[in-house]
């Protein structure tokens, strides 16, 4: 296997801005909170940047919320110079700032107060992508860390977080809402009447289709919204450009299972189709055991035998008798209750050592597709990470191996 050296990427001080992918509920938050922890007690100045409605970046380091401004962690071991700052994006707040930013205080709240302007900032598919960019570019416009940790939104598909921003902002600064806007571009009567005819045939058709109500608010949206024609897709363009320079790196996070790893290795070919600078592929919760030479087979075999030995030991005296008979070996336990607790362990070791078998040949069959992706192993835990020093745990795993 082709392993990933996690430390050698964050202690390059080339390495600007880490983006974890990859489907939902493979520990992509706790992969960016553990890599922006690591790298901020290596030195490096970090913020991280999560997407994750589930605010469990907040609750891992110690933060009591996480909102649009980057927070400064405390606890972390700042001896090296290195900080952790951590901010959860709100894609609504995102979106009046841009709009607050690129018009006057009197159109900016004509914007802000329009029905579909609301609509759109809070719901609209791909707004949430296409802000996620936006604060992407905002943060490394400042340089103000030297180190930008992305963790994607959750989406069903790895196309969105590539697509959604460019089809965010063609929309915004596409032919229809261009047309819509018209009127309010051209001066005077005579340039209105003369597209009064057209226009009314367009409208009166979308009217039905959208209704009356939501088409003026639309018209008016963009009448408000003409200062920053351009500016939306522009911006997307940068960041999309921005995605593929040099200094951005792309962690594709998986679990060792099927469906995960079938969707990291779409988003392995699609980063590789639009030329997006892969590191490589993080593998969270996988399995393993230091009783390895015990095989399956032999802990089925033996977990039978001693609960066969059981049953007879349970026939030949009463219950509150057979509770009463000492080991004959201190080495052995020999009562029916010991026994029965010998074979469920051998059982579990069995069936831990089938989910490893299983891990491992999904493990192959993707490495044999892509051997050129460079691999990195997080051990499953016993519990859920919810603090520092479990993020340091996975941190630890992460950069030694």
């Amino acid at each position: 296997m082709n392993r990933l050296e996690i430390d050698e990427l964050i202690d390059d001080p080339g390495t600007r801005i880490l983006v974890c992918c990859g489907s939902g509920g493979v520990g992509k938050t706790t992969t960016a909170a553990a890599l922006g922890l690591r790298a901020a007690e290596r030195g490096r100045d970090v913020v991280v940047l999560t997407i994750d409605p589930a605010r469990r970046l907040a609750q891992s380091m110690g933060l009591t919320e996480l909102d649009n401004t980057p927070r400064r962690v405390v606890d972390v071991d700042e001896t090296k110079g290195g900080s952790l700052h951590a901010m959860m994006l709100d894609m609504k707040r995102t979106f009046d700032e841009i709009v607050e930013q690129h018009a006057d205080p009197e159109r900016a709240q004509q914007i802000l107060d329009n029905p579909f302007y609301q609509s759109l900032s809070s719901s609209f598919a791909g707004t949430q992508e296409y802000m996620a960019m936006e604060k992407l570019g905002q943060l490394h416009a400042t340089g103000e860390w030297d180190l930008i940790v992305v963790d994607t939104p959750p989406s069903r598909s790895a196309l969105d977080f590539l697509d959604a921003p460019q089809r965010l902002g063609s929309f915004l600064d596409g032919r229809l809402i261009r047309i819509l806007s018209a009127p309010a571009k051209v001066g005077g009567r005579g340039a209105l009447k003369f597209l009064s005819a057209g226009m009314g045939l367009m409208t009166g058709a979308l009217s039905k289709v959208v209704g009356t109500h939501l088409l003026t608010d639309i018209q008016t949206f963009v009448a408000a919204l003409d200062t920053t024609f351009g500016g939306f897709r522009k911006r997307a363009d940068a960041t999309y450009k921005l995605l593929q320079a040099r200094g951005t790196s792309f962690l594709v996070v998986a679990a060792p299972e099927k469906d995960a790893l079938r969707e990291a290795a779409y988003f392995v070919d699609r980063l590789g189709t639009e030329r997006m600078p892969l590191a490589g592929l993080v593998l969270n919760r996988v399995h393993a055991t230091r009783a390895g030479r015990l095989s399956a087979e032999r802990s089925v075999a033996a977990a039978e035998a001693l609960t066969e030995q059981a049953e007879q030991a349970e026939q030949l005296a009463p219950a509150e008798e057979v509770e009463e008979v000492e080991p004959l070996d201190g080495e052995h336990p020999s009562r029916p209750a010991d026994l029965r607790l010998v074979a469920g362990l051998l059982t579990l070791h069995a069936e831990r050592l089938r989910v490893i078998d299983r891990e491992e040949r999904m493990r192959t069959r993707f490495t044999s597709i892509h051997p050129e992706v460079r691999v990195a192993e997080v051990p499953a835990l016993p519990g859920d990470v919810h603090d520092l020093d479990g993020l340091r745990v996975i941190g630890e795993s992460l950069g030694t191996g």
